[in-house]
């Protein structure tokens, strides 16, 4: 590929337009993104084990109660629902990336720990209705969705919580958005994160400050082969909170940006956690 042709991709495209690659599903990319979500050097992917144990400890003084079924929504390699399990929860996690599920899965065997584990997109989740006590999304999941996928999530998590059910999930405030950009980077390795051989990566960050999103780009060139991943990024003020809530029906109980030790700008007080009711 000509170098303009390749400049050209690492533009900035227009708002919600689509990278020509997935990540979540790509079979190399998600054994390294498992290393990550494993890694206790940094807060990626996954948070750190005692953030995650404080985590936890919040989620079950909000929902109350003993033996709830709780749904665990992008669950990972299940460090939230197995914590949860050994709290005496019945949990059902769902996730895209078969890799993190089959190590949940093998995780939850080994440590025999009863988890129900479903590997799916969970915008195409369809189980019973009425039949949780709870639900969470951590790790600001619910933020790169686009605005009519998230419509559609809530409506669907509505539908599969008991009525007075539990729903708690995490999202990225929207103070100091421009310190919240990554600066522009090139970088050629070979066997990286992105792919086996040799690439190189070209990524940028591009706020649309009137939608209060954030796009995260990466362009990988390898051989002869060019992927663009998009992850759109969305920050929310307290009242874009509630209204995103109420116009779904749900009874905000709170909503709280002090549950995360303050590390930087994707932790402590730059993260509310939200709990409602369906």
């Amino acid at each position: 590929m000509k170098t303009k042709e390749l400049l050209k991709k690492a533009e900035k495209p227009a708002l919600y337009k689509k990278g020509s690659a997935f990540m979540w599903s790509d079979p190399y990319i998600s054994k390294n993104l498992l290393d990550v979500h494993l890694s206790e050097e940094v807060d990626l992917a996954s948070r750190k084990a005692s953030t995650i144990d404080s985590t936890v400890e919040w989620i079950d003084k909000r929902i109350g109660g003993d033996n709830l079924r709780i749904l665990d929504l992008g669950c990972g390699p299940g460090l939230y629902a197995e914590r949860l399990a050994k709290l005496g929860h019945k949990v059902t996690g769902v996730d895209i990336s078969a890799n993190s599920i089959e190590y949940a899965r093998g995780q939850a065997q080994d440590k025999g720990l009863s988890i129900d584990y479903i590997n799916k997109d969970y915008l195409e989740l369809s189980l019973e209705d009425d039949a949780f006590d709870a639900a969470i999304c951590i790790y600001t999941d619910l933020g790169v969705l686009l605005p009519e996928d998230r419509s559609i999530w809530l409506n669907n998590v509505k539908r599969m919580l008991k009525p007075g059910g539990v729903l708690i999930f995490d999202l990225m405030s929207d103070n100091q958005l421009e310190e919240k950009l990554t600066p522009k980077t090139w970088d050629v390795s070979e066997k990286g994160f992105w792919g086996e051989g040799v690439c190189l990566q070209l990524s940028e960050s591009f706020l649309y400050p009137v939608e209060k999103v954030i796009l995260y780009q990466h362009v990988i060139a390898e051989d002869d082969a060019v992927k663009t991943y998009r992850f759109w990024t969305h920050f929310f003020s307290k009242d874009d909170l509630r209204k995103m809530l109420e116009e779904k029906g749900f009874k905000i109980v709170s909503i709280d940006n002090n549950v995360l030790p303050a590390t930087g700008h994707y932790d402590g007080s730059n993260v509310w956690f939200c709990c409602c009711i369906a």
